[in-house]
């Protein structure tokens, strides 16, 4: 598993004067079902999110208003993806070290999940995570 299954994935959009509507089905949309949905907001200038990886949990991440950016890392390459459109969502497979920076003034960042909270799919150590990327290749 690499960074080539990292894809940004084009929501549908039913645009309408009155204002526009983007819809997510799991398993038709994106590649898994959702089973949690969070989002994070009022996100301090300069800060960070994320800093961690899964061992099993998907995720889309979508720019729900403003924009930031993600890097991905799968433990040998690392690649910086910027979001700003609500209708626009990026697929993150497991085993996938992420870092969200770059926040806008009054950003949400929505994330739908393949898995319910568990902290034993956590990686928070890097060193740890790189570990077991190496064991699996």
């Amino acid at each position: 598993m690499g960074l080539e299954q990292c894809r940004i994935i084009e929501l549908p959009r039913i645009e309408d004067p009155r204002g526009n509507l983007t819809f997510i089905e799991g398993g038709e949309h994106i590649p898994f079902n959702i089973k949690r949905v969070y989002y994070t907001y009022d996100v301090p200038g300069g800060s960070e999110r994320g800093s961690h990886a899964h061992k099993n949990l998907e995720q889309l991440i979508i720019a729900m208003s403003g924009s930031f950016d993600i890097v991905l890392d799968d433990g040998a390459n690392q690649h910086r993806f910027h979001l700003n459109r609500s209708y626009y969502g990026l697929y993150v497979p497991s085993m996938m070290w992420r870092t969200i920076d770059n926040f806008s003034s009054g950003s949400v960042c929505m994330v739908l999940a393949s898995q319910l909270y568990d902290e034993e799919d956590y990686y928070r150590s890097y060193d740890e995570f790189i570990d077991d990327v190496e064991t699996r290749k």
